[in-house]
């Protein structure tokens, strides 16, 4: 099958710092090259992706995120691009709206965030023409109103994660947002007397506010922020920790970290909220917590789960190979419907 995947035009794939869905796409693309099929990635030229790639801009436009007219420059030049390529999965925003010119062109979208007011108006608009795979039954519970094609989690390539033995620290590891917690994280680590990692992106003025006002003043006393990590770098925290907080309140939509924490063997501590507890099997790949001393009391029980466990969770539901063959049963279901 010849697929063309387009990625958004904000960071490279995979992404050299963060960037939960270029590291998505990143994962798709390597699988489904794989799996033996004709791939073209259209992405940025600082991507480094080993499959056949194609571009405008030159470098990912990270300091205009969600501008208009980047995405649909890229958008535009992606489609000249790929109409002769038997299916186009795009993950752009815009693109799938601009696809609308090209009608006998199989065309599929993954939405990657929450269904908020704004993207719900751009999605009831193109759900009868472009098919949306969603990556949560969380993410699409909220809008029964959406029709969704198919609901596909995200895996990993286990080859790519060390397995670690842990450590003495806690990790958390995210954007540095009230949603996802990092305060809270801190406040459950100190409670349980144990050291926390805290590694996150602190770019936007919002997120600088937010750990100014939140974050920095529980640091101190084992409470550590090392700043926004590369791959390398991520990989060592996550097999070195005794286990990832993840003490979201919104309804996050997958949360690669946790599958990515779970592939180096480290259980993942959660909220029940957002999908969560379609990936943590509680009291085996970590525990489902209520609040912070729920969580407190849950780091003090991590050592009696089995790191192997987790390191097994990846290697066989949340795998590449089970993605990509779920996207490859989708690609062929949308093409026989078009014959």
């Amino acid at each position: 099958m010849r697929i063309a995947l387009i990625a958004p035009p904000w960071t490279p794939v995979p992404p050299s710092l963060y960037g939960g869905i270029e590291a998505a796409v990143d994962t798709l693309a390597r699988g489904l090259h794989n799996a033996g099929h004709d791939v073209l990635l259209f992405t940025t030229g600082d991507s480094t992706c080993p499959v056949p790639m194609k571009w405008l801009l030159a470098e990912a436009e990270g300091e205009r995120i969600g501008m208009a007219v980047p995405e649909l420059r890229h958008a535009m030049a992606a489609y000249d691009h790929v109409l002769d390529y038997d299916i186009v999965h795009d993950h752009t925003v815009v693109g799938p709206v601009y696809a609308e010119r090209y009608p006998d062109l199989p065309v599929v979208t993954t939405i990657h965030g929450p269904f908020n007011d704004e993207l719900l108006d751009v999605y009831r608009r193109i759900a009868d023409r472009v098919p949306i795979i969603a990556i949560s039954k969380a993410q699409t519970d909220p809008v029964p109103e959406i029709a969704i094609g198919r609901t596909i989690h995200h895996g990993l390539d286990p080859s790519m994660f060390p397995v670690g033995d842990g450590g003495d620290y806690c990790l958390f590891l995210g954007r540095l947002a009230a949603d996802k917690g990092p305060q809270r994280a801190a406040l459950a680590a100190r409670q349980a007397g144990v050291r926390l990692l805290i590694a996150g992106k602190l770019r936007e003025s919002w997120e600088r506010k937010f750990f100014d006002r939140e974050v920095a003043p529980l640091l101190g006393d084992g409470i550590d922020y090392v700043g926004e990590v590369d791959n390398s770098e991520k990989l060592g925290l996550l097999a070195g920790a005794r286990a990832t907080l993840f003490p979201i309140r919104w309804n996050e939509p997958f949360g690669l970290v946790m599958i990515e924490s779970l592939a180096c063997g480290t259980p993942v501590l959660a909220f029940p909220e957002g999908a969560a507890p379609e990936v943590i099997e509680d009291g085996k790949t970590g525990f489902l917590c209520h609040d912070e001393s729920a969580m407190a009391e849950a780091i003090h029980k991590v050592d009696h789960l089995d790191r192997a466990d987790c390191r097994a969770a990846v290697e066989g539901y949340f795998s590449m190979d089970r993605m990509v063959g779920e996207h490859i049963e989708f690609y062929e279901q949308i093409l026989s419907q078009k014959k």
